[in-house]
């Protein structure tokens, strides 16, 4: 019996880089390769470490480099991916460029349906603001309506839908939008907070997959907040659902060979194999998140006692790179977690 959960599956990964740390690529790419995927990580930016630091050097690729790139390995016959996973890109003609090549990938799997699946985390801000510029949105509304998986944050979810995303009757109906006006066929919405005063900080994630008519079946997932800010959880999330998902839908018979992995119609939403993934990686995460917070800390307490007191905190730079370092998600060590995830948090209808 193999001790990877996904049959072995070629995964082209289009993400930043960064030298130090767990973003992007970096990150995305050792989870893939823990759960068995061959993993093919084309860079679309070089950075010392993430933008936590609030410093960092490096170069962005320019679209025509990422073109180059795809072009390279097709000349070389490389090209055989079954999956791709795309994260941060850096400007509206790397959006256009990595669509290129996402279309030219599912162009050649047209005669076998099921055998190319692409998942697009769309990077565009969080927290009600962009950090990309203006013309990257209409690129990503034009890219999203190939995608077989997106993955947004509750502002992404928003600025694609053009729903204002306040309460779980607009959270419906901007998936419901998402689905009817782009045919998107599987929607995951990575992060959302509602504010509820006195209750305990939780998170929430709620995907849904469409039946044939294009309707949503929405689930939603409830998680415990973790008191800790972590750089990279998107794209760790983003690698695990590659890898989960794919194993959920390899253990429903047939299901590998349909278009888009789309589940008949007599499927409840908490049963649909995105449902079943999506409770792996956040088992998954939470643990890792949670051993990181463990070791943040004491690597903080460890710190202010070298450093003394109230000196700590007299050189707010020092201290902010301090507590990025320290903060940065334990992957390596967390190995376990990853690959045999114990499972607490279930899909519930929503």
């Amino acid at each position: 019996m193999s001790d990877f959960p996904v049959p072995e599956t070629r995964v082209l990964a289009v993400a930043s880089h960064v030298v130090y740390g767990y973003v992007g690529n970096t990150m995305a790419t050792f989870v893939m390769q823990s759960l068995g995927c061959e993993v093919a990580a084309l860079n679309t930016v070089q950075f010392s470490n993430h933008l936590g630091y609030g410093q960092a050097k490096g170069t962005r690729a320019t679209s025509q480099e990422i073109t180059d790139l795809y072009q390279g390995l097709k000349d070389s016959y490389l090209d055989d991916f079954q999956m791709m996973l795309s994260g941060y890109l850096p400007g509206a003609a790397s959006v256009e460029a990595v669509g290129a090549i996402a279309r030219d990938l599912k162009y050649k799997a047209t005669m076998k349906p099921g055998s190319f699946f692409w998942v697009l985390d769309p990077v565009m801000g969080d927290n009600g603001k962009l950090y990309v510029a203006e013309d990257v949105v209409p690129a990503y509304k034009d890219l999203v309506r190939d995608a077989d998986l997106i993955l947004p944050n509750q502002f992404e979810a928003e600025t694609l839908s053009g729903v204002k995303i306040v309460d779980m009757d607009t959270l419906k109906q901007a998936i419901t939008m998402l689905h009817e006006q782009y045919r998107i066929p599987h929607i995951m919405i990575t992060s959302i907070a509602f504010p509820t005063p006195g209750a305990t900080p939780s998170l929430s994630v709620v995907g849904s997959t469409f039946t044939s008519d294009a309707k949503p079946r929405i689930f939603g997932i409830k998680i415990p907040a973790i008191d800790c800010f972590f750089s990279g959880t998107g794209d760790m999330f983003a690698a695990l659902m590659v890898a989960r998902f794919r194993e959920a839908v390899t253990s429903a018979p047939g299901l590998m060979e349909t278009a888009a992995w789309v589940s008949d119609d007599s499927v409840q939403s908490i049963e649909l194999p995105l449902a079943k993934a999506t409770e792996k990686v956040l088992a998954s995460m939470h643990e890792v998140l949670s051993n990181t917070k463990i070791k943040r800390d004491e690597e903080l307490e460890k710190y202010n006692k070298q450093v003394g007191g109230r000196d700590a905190l007299s050189d707010e730079k020092k201290l902010r790179l301090v507590k990025s370092k320290a903060a940065e998600v334990r992957l390596v060590r967390n190995l376990g977690a990853l690959k045999h995830p114990n499972v607490k948090f279930r899909a519930e209808t929503v």
